[in-house]
């Protein structure tokens, strides 16, 4: 059982995610490497929305192979590459961080858990915008 903690003498988060979660007697765990937005016919979409909504799939695909749901996450990383330069790029910048969270947000369908959102200048791959790494973490079946 995964369970959110919310002591009342901290402040909230500054968006729809648990400042920490406590696994009580976990039986098995599922970490993921950082998963970048490639399809199963190799194909990279353009857009950070696009992408996101491929990485959230295969996240999706990998839970249900370990036969754990979404409700068994726990912590999430999300590394997205935003601009540097100001103005306009900070307008993008943004944009893609809030396509990036309401693609995490769908994907989780309410669940709250422990959630990174790193910014960075790029990936491996040029053509990836973000990569995201989860863990979860279920009780005996």
């Amino acid at each position: 059982m995964n369970r959110e903690l919310t002591p009342q003498s901290l402040g909230p988060p500054s968006a729809s995610y648990a400042l920490a979660t406590l696994s009580e007697r976990p039986a098995r765990m599922l970490h993921t490497s950082g998963i970048g937005p490639v399809r199963a016919d190799g194909s990279i979409p353009d857009g950070v929305g696009d992408q996101a909504e491929v990485v959230w799939m295969t996240l999706l695909a990998l839970l249900a192979e370990a036969e754990l749901a979404t409700a068994d996450v726990v912590s999430v990383t999300t590394y997205v590459v935003v601009g540097a330069g100001g103005g306009d790029d900070e307008a993008a910048s943004a944009t893609a961080l809030g396509q990036v969270m309401a693609a995490r947000d769908e994907a989780l369908a309410g669940h709250r858990c422990a959630s990174t959102l790193v910014p960075v200048p790029r990936l491996v791959d040029p053509a990836w915008r973000l990569e995201i790494a989860i863990v979860a973490v279920g009780s005996a079946r």
